[in-house]
């Protein structure tokens, strides 16, 4: 894969949507909406970041294709695809949970 130059646009799957929904319930259910807020921005911060260096997380260990990588956001896993021009993020899961992806 050739060096991304430049910034690229970010975009969310709607199964990243929904990841990032499940931490905000999950902690507002445990009476720590705190912690989830906390969470949430640092997330959303190394995603930023992506859209600068879009080449900056490692490759997925399970899968091991150039386009798909990860940042890991202790303790959540930041999935997501390069591609020309932008980053997709496909999911954001415990960082013990292992990347499957659904057959269609």
């Amino acid at each position: 894969m050739k060096r991304t130059a430049g910034p690229v646009a970010v975009s969310f799957a709607g199964s990243a949507v929904a990841d990032l929904e499940e931490i905000r319930r999950h902690y507002g259910e445990l009476s720590a909406p705190e912690v989830a807020e906390r969470f949430l921005v640092e997330i959303f911060t190394n995603i930023e970041k992506l859209g600068r260096f879009p080449l900056a997380g490692r490759v997925v260990p399970e899968f091991v294709v150039e386009f798909l990588r990860e940042v890991v956001v202790s303790p959540f896993r930041v999935v997501y695809r390069v591609d020309p021009g932008r980053v997709r993020i496909i999911r954001v899961w415990r960082s013990e949970r292992l990347l499957e992806l659904l057959e269609e």
